[in-house]
């Protein structure tokens, strides 16, 4: 079982950004795929975004597109939500959560089905309020 570690949470105004960073010890990125994940009070835990670890291919919840972006480092070790334009509705519990390729049925594009993944951190808050 992988450690997933995320950090970057925190308290922004609408319209604001954050980034946050997910990390976990002991994998090899580019043979999982990465997904966030979040949720608000009293919501079900939703997709967000996930990349694939080794082509960078990157998939998105229509709540987000145009704002948010996915993205690993170069390091493949270390992979990013930036987050612009925040809303209220945004406000939640962001979890990273990760795979390995050969434990899923995808092919290029990976997916944001919550039970897919094995293993998850511990969350980050993110607030957008004014």
């Amino acid at each position: 079982q992988l450690q997933v570690v995320e950090s970057g949470g925190g308290l922004v105004q609408p319209g604001g950004s954050l980034r946050l960073s997910c990390g976990a010890s002991g994998y090899i990125l580019d043979t999982y795929y990465i997904a966030w994940f979040r949720q608000g009070p009293g919501n079900l835990r939703d997709g967000v975004s996930c990349i694939v670890g080794s082509s960078g291919d990157t998939t998105y919840a229509d709540s987000v597109k145009g704002r948010f972006t996915i993205s690993r480092d170069n390091a493949r070790i270390t992979v990013y939500l930036q987050m612009n334009s925040l809303k209220p509705e945004d406000t939640g519990v962001y979890y990273c959560a990760v795979v390995p390729r050969s434990r899923t049925t995808w092919s290029k594009r990976c997916e944001l089905f919550p039970s897919a993944y094995d293993d998850w951190g511990q969350g980050t808050r993110v607030s957008v309020s004014s």
